[in-house]
């Protein structure tokens, strides 16, 4: 199995790497500077080396995102490029790193990664569109840049169910490897959360000073998650808790 990872760099992609290095004859991982071991490079944004860094590609792991940036650019028209930059003749499996929600919550980069989804489910490639829930570490950063002083507000009422980012990679190599599915395939985390109940537990163990304060924000995009749209409706549920991670404890995907 010949496969090429896009967003070699990021959080992901060189963990679902690990994971298929051992089922894999080759794994490659893209990014725009192609660094590291295993790195090709290929930009999504330009269209520039996609043909080479995808050349051979039996099955392809679309991991790559800008949500910073020009999301529209890379993750919009990037997945067209590689739609039209890939080996229709070798392909068997492309998946989709996508996020559970997009199809529910009125936030651009979310319209974005939903648009990308139908590229592919367009293309007539043989897809899976695998939406995962938050990275544990992500919400890490969400609370610690939303920190102001000694005060932690958060959305009130705003629910999620974060993902270990390790089990979200072996949950990723283990779709990969398989076959496609056509459609869309969910992983989240083991339990519900409010944001309240994250902040605090994060605050107990980073920031035991900080004082969490539950505040109402008005508008479309709270209302989405406070009634559920960033949970999961079906697909398998990870293992480890945030206060597992927090704590660094709790299971680990081998």
């Amino acid at each position: 199995m010949d496969v090429v990872i896009t967003g070699g760099t990021g959080r992901l992609g060189p963990r679902v790497a690990e994971h298929l290095q051992g089922t894999a004859s080759r794994v490659r991982l893209m990014s725009r500077r192609g660094t590291g071991p295993g790195g090709v490079r290929g930009d999504l944004a330009t269209g520039r080396d996609l043909a080479p860094a995808l050349a051979g590609a039996e099955v392809v792991v679309h991991a790559a995102s800008d949500p910073r940036g020009d999301y529209w650019q890379t993750d919009v028209a990037g997945t067209r490029r590689l739609v039209q930059a890939v080996d229709r003749d070798r392909l068997r499996h492309l998946v989709y790193v996508s996020i559970v929600g997009v199809d529910r919550i009125p936030f651009g980069y979310y319209h974005a990664k939903f648009a990308a989804e139908q590229v592919l489910l367009a293309s007539g490639l043989p897809v899976t569109l695998l939406r995962i829930t938050q990275f544990h570490d992500f919400v890490d950063e969400l609370l610690s840049t939303a920190r102001r002083g000694p005060v932690l507000p958060v959305p009130m009422g705003w629910r999620a169910q974060p993902v270990d980012v390790g089990e979200a990679a072996a949950r990723t190599a283990e779709v990969a490897a398989g076959p496609p599915a056509g459609d869309v395939v969910e992983y989240a985390g083991p339990e519900e959360l409010t944001a309240a109940e994250l902040a605090r537990a994060w605050s107990a163990a980073r920031e035991p000073n900080a004082r969490v304060v539950a505040t109402p924000v008005p508008g479309r995009l709270s209302s989405a998650f406070r009634d559920g749209a960033a949970l999961p409706s079906g697909g398998t549920r990870g293992r480890r808790t945030y206060a597992e991670h927090l704590q660094g404890q709790g299971p680990h995907p081998a």
